[in-house]
């Protein structure tokens, strides 16, 4: 009997220091703290702890720019404390994301464990001289449990690098300036960055085809920032699927085949709309119809998964209304 309380002892033991872990993959909404301003920052950090020390990638996408850095910083055990200093963070009135002034920022936290979810709360703070021109901007981060394999994710990165350098399928997405970008992007210049273009033959026959086929609303999403990133996957078995994704009836993104690995893309939401769209479009059907995807939407604090299908007659949509911020 004392042989079985000691065994569970330990299992459940193992099972609470496992769980204080500061490893993995995290996501959060980053808001300035300015009375009457609601910029916010969707934020992700990969981290990995070896004792009283962490190292991995931060990266922030603001406006219509993503950027990441290698990383490192302390976590003590006993208090849960995380820091991180001397994160390079794009001045929220900056006017050009190219060329906007950033305020060097320290990232303190604390890791939150409970039964449903871990998360990190904390702040972003520059020195005394800039508080007032760079104000603190408060973050909640939330892991996600879905990632897998924190070596391979941060063996890609490379120490001092300011530019993320994404995978080929990440878009960046300006909601108000939507364009066809069907080629894919070059592997040493980062994201494409949808700007404005002139329309095309080839979508102004997308948006025909997109016109005539029926818009069934999946689901309604309520998100609390003022942009999102949208990942998709083919849902089930690989099957070939090809789409288009439509921003407010207009193509951002074309001819792009769903796999197991997901497509992201990050739109900056039309706030001039009460609800903004996204439609996937179906250039196929694939090997088994419909076409099917998994849309994945995070808007920094909340996740949301969508299950979409469509086909030669019906455009799959997802309706999304930014909640009031009160401050």
């Amino acid at each position: 009997m004392l042989r079985i309380i000691l065994v569970l002892s330990f299992l459940i033991t193992g099972r609470f220091v496992f769980s204080q872990s500061i490893s993995g993959s995290w996501y959060g909404k980053a808001d300035v703290v300015v009375q009457g301003v609601y910029n916010n920052y969707l934020t992700e950090l990969v981290l990995k702890q070896r004792g009283g020390e962490i190292e991995g990638v931060f990266g922030y996408y603001f406006k219509d720019a993503y950027q990441s850095f290698f990383v490192r910083g302390t976590y003590n055990k006993e208090t849960r404390a995380v820091s991180i200093k001397n994160l390079p963070m794009l001045f929220y009135q900056s006017r050009s994301t190219q060329t906007g002034a950033e305020c060097l920022m320290d990232f303190e936290g604390t890791l939150r464990v409970s039964q449903v979810k871990s998360s990190m709360n904390g702040s972003f703070y520059t020195i005394d001289k800039y508080k007032y021109t760079c104000p603190e901007m408060r973050v909640s981060f939330t892991m996600d449990v879905a990632t897998k394999n924190l070596d391979s994710m941060l063996s890609g990165s490379i120490v001092g690098k300011r530019f993320w350098m994404p995978q080929r399928e990440d878009v960046v997405v300006k909601a108000s300036q939507p364009v066809v970008n069907s080629s894919p992007a070059p592997t040493n210049i980062g994201p494409k960055i949808i700007t404005d273009s002139a329309i095309n033959y080839n979508e102004r026959n997308l948006v025909a085809q997109f016109s005539r086929r029926t818009i069934i609303y999946t689901k309604d999403l309520e998100i609390g920032s003022d942009s999102v990133r949208v990942s998709l996957y083919d849902n089930g078995e690989i099957d070939g699927d090809t789409v288009t994704v439509f921003l407010n009836g207009k193509p951002v993104l074309t001819h792009q085949e769903l796999t197991a690995r997901a497509i992201n893309i990050y739109l900056t939401l039309d706030n001039s709309k009460d609800v903004n769209e996204v439609s996937l479009f179906a250039e196929n059907l694939g090997r088994i119809p419909p076409n099917t995807a998994l849309m994945v939407v995070t808007d920094g604090i909340s996740r949301f998964e969508v299950f979409l299908s469509s086909s030669y007659t019906q455009n799959a949509t997802v309706r999304i209304k930014k909640r009031i911020s009160r401050h």
